[in-house]
């Protein structure tokens, strides 16, 4: 918490700092030499680590704070943080959770678009959650707690039975809007708030720019309903592209305001276009819950080689891995183990996803 303080927005350098070094104690216990231990390090930086007591103190406040309201703070090495924002190459060191669900669940998906949705945009966001939750009951939605398609996005997770997550751009000692008051109170019985701030952070205008990279980095897609021609909602499709997930866009009709945004990334392929959650479930090759039920029982006891077998006791202790993480729980190089993941797919023991996951069909 005190090396987020200090480093401010530096994120890719401190995520530097926090791997090569080990963690945030470790790169306090090397704050008068660290130019020894990564030469790298420009003497800048090497100076203001020397001092951390401002810091600390604030981060010791801000525990104080934690443990009065519930909440937890997930380093990038607890189990609990998002593993797939992990991967991301700007994620946090830390962030702020209050809430019951797991960030790790085997399907998320983030709904985002416009402060200004019309009704339209509205019906959407209704038809999508409520015919995705008949087909694929564990999916957890995240957006931003922000006016418009956000709020709507939570509040039909909310009725169709979905845990769903907020992403805040300030500290959780406040909530922004405060008129979204109420609903992100039962978003933290039936899923949560997280941010990356503290608290006494102000919701300014280039934290809501920050946290889009949140909202699409622990996602395994993002889904833009409606969007003027330029809008936040746009960024978060820009950096989900970026960290290599997919892209989904509703059309809207030619003239619309609200809708310009959505057409353009269709028309620039920077979107699939999508008009129902059964393209979305096709186009991820997300399977319903009666398909994988019929692959299970076809395939429960395939012939497997001792390496195959190897990945399969990998993934039915931790399903849902990326190829990285799989690597270091089997051991097995990298080029190895792809030829071996697409062997269990023939065998449809393992199914690829986004973002370079793979999950085991019949765990």
């Amino acid at each position: 918490m005190a090396l987020t303080r200090m480093m401010g927005f530096n994120f890719q350098t401190a995520l530097l700092l926090y791997r090569e070094l080990g963690g945030g104690k470790a790169v306090y216990d090397h704050r008068m030499d660290v130019g020894d231990v990564m030469p790298e390090v420009t003497p800048r930086l090497r100076e203001s680590l020397k001092n951390w007591d401002d810091a600390l103190r604030r981060a010791a406040a801000e525990m104080e704070f934690m443990q009065k309201g519930g909440i937890r703070a997930l380093c990038m090495n607890d189990a609990d943080y998002p593993q797939r924002l992990k991967e991301c190459d700007d994620a946090p060191l830390v962030l702020y959770y209050k809430g019951t669900a797991d960030l790790n669940q085997r399907y998320v998906i983030d709904i985002v678009g416009t402060r200004h949705c019309t009704s339209y945009g509205q019906d959407l966001i209704n038809r999508f959650v409520s015919d995705l939750k008949q087909q694929m009951p564990e999916v957890l939605i995240v957006s931003g707690l922000a006016y418009g398609i956000d709020i709507c996005a939570h509040r039909h997770a909310l009725q169709n039975g979905y845990e769903t997550v907020g992403v805040l751009a300030h500290g959780l000692d406040q909530i922004y809007p405060p008129r979204h008051r109420d609903t992100a109170v039962e978003m933290v019985r039936q899923g949560g708030l997280l941010t990356e701030y503290m608290s006494q952070t102000e919701a300014l205008p280039n934290n809501f720019r920050q946290r889009n990279r949140i909202v699409a980095g622990m996602s395994d897609a993002t889904i833009l309903v409606e969007s003027a021609y330029k809008g936040g909602g746009l960024i978060t499709c820009r950096i989900a592209q970026e960290y290599g997930r997919d892209v989904f866009a509703f059309p809207g009709a030619v003239g619309m305001a609200a809708s310009e945004g959505c057409n353009k990334i269709i028309r620039s392929n920077q979107a699939a276009l999508i008009t129902s959650a059964a393209d979305f479930m096709e186009a991820m090759g997300w399977q319903t819950v009666s398909v994988r039920q019929t692959a299970v029982e076809r395939q429960l006891f395939p012939d497997l080689t001792a390496d195959e077998q190897r990945i399969v006791d990998a993934l039915q202790q931790t399903n849902d891995l990326q190829l990285n993480m799989l690597t270091v729980r089997t051991n097995i190089a990298i080029g190895q183990l792809t030829a071996l993941l697409f062997s269990l797919e023939m065998k449809g023991v393992v199914k690829p996803m986004a973002g370079g996951i793979y999950h085991l069909i019949n765990a």
